[in-house]
């Protein structure tokens, strides 16, 4: 009976001190060549880096909000 409530107590202790996962928004997205997309990079630099080894183009993402203004958008494309 001790054990059962020890380890009830364990773990409602988890699952209160548990925090959700939350989505993360970066600000650069890259677009590749074979349709795919990928919203996950942090710098234009690292979006840059990686459509350069197989193709496509790094954009800003439209969901990420900035403070500035969203109207112009930063594009290369490198084609392999």
């Amino acid at each position: 009976m001790k054990l059962s409530l020890f380890v009830l107590g364990i773990l409602v202790g988890a699952a209160w001190i548990a925090t959700p996962a939350e989505a993360t928004d970066y600000p650069w997205c890259a677009y590749y060549r074979n349709g795919s997309t990928n919203c996950g990079f942090s710098t234009f630099q690292q979006c840059l880096d990686t459509v350069r080894g197989i193709g496509g183009d790094c954009m800003r993402n439209t969901q990420y909000p900035t403070a500035g203004d969203n109207s112009r958008r930063t594009r290369r494309r490198y084609d392999n």
